[in-house]
């Protein structure tokens, strides 16, 4: 079965979603402490934070909010946006993160991003690969890198990583429905990655897809906070 991992991004200490990645187009959901605590209640286990204003400002900013929630739930929290320095790693592990996700840093600074997978192991590093148009995107989706997606992978798969959390941009926040195509490829490549889909998950029939392509692990949010998937019937499904 796909692990289902409902997902909370930061703005202003809120819980809110983008739409394309894209600032300007924003929704406020509430407290983020809220909704974890509600997902813990109805049975889930994980949980993917995104501190946007981190990603935006380059360093992490919601530190406090990620402590809050590993302080009063008992959720597996992988911790993203503007990890970019040993400081900032540090914060986000000392405010009760289980892993990070990485991923500009692994395109500016590949050096200190296999420093981390070398000192923190494997298991706790996330390849974070948010893709557009083919390319791998950074800093907040505000940057287009020009390195293409497969390339990319296979140095890090090659230095030992297991886990990326793979989020199509042009789908992200759209429920438009996920890139099944991509993840597939991705799949067939690299059969032995922890994969994580993300962006456009619109409905269960959308995560039974990616169920039954043998994508591992699914990113979820917009489809929660717009009442289009039943977390409880979900979290329940056999």
């Amino acid at each position: 079965m796909i692990e289902l991992i409902p997902a909370i991004d930061i703005i202003n200490g809120q819980c809110v979603r983008l739409t394309k990645g894209d600032y300007d187009q924003k929704t406020v959901y509430g407290e983020p402490l809220d909704m974890a605590l509600e997902f813990e209640r109805i049975g889930y286990e994980r949980l993917h934070v995104v501190d946007l204003d981190g990603a935006k400002s380059k360093h992490i900013v919601n530190s406090e909010v990620l402590r809050q929630i590993t302080t009063e739930t008992q959720l597996t929290v992988d911790f993203g946006g503007g990890i970019k320095t040993d400081e900032d790693i540090e914060k986000a592990f000392a405010s009760g993160a289980s892993m990070v996700t990485i991923g500009s840093i692994a395109v500016t600074q590949p050096e200190l991003f296999m420093g981390w997978l070398e000192r923190y192991g494997a298991e706790k590093i996330i390849l974070g690969a948010d893709v557009r148009h083919g390319k791998i995107s950074i800093n907040g989706w505000k940057e287009d890198s020009g390195e293409d997606l497969l390339p990319f992978l296979k140095k890090y798969v090659d230095a030992g990583v297991k886990n990326v959390l793979c989020t199509e941009i042009s789908k992200d926040g759209t429920l438009a429905g996920p890139a099944i195509d991509l993840y597939k490829d991705i799949m067939a490549e690299y059969p032995q990655l922890h994969l994580i889909a993300s962006g456009g998950v619109s409905s269960k029939e959308d995560i039974e897809a990616l169920d039954a392509a043998g994508i591992p692990a699914v990113v979820f949010g917009k489809a929660i906070y717009e009442g289009r998937i039943d977390l409880k019937e979900l979290v329940q499904a056999p």
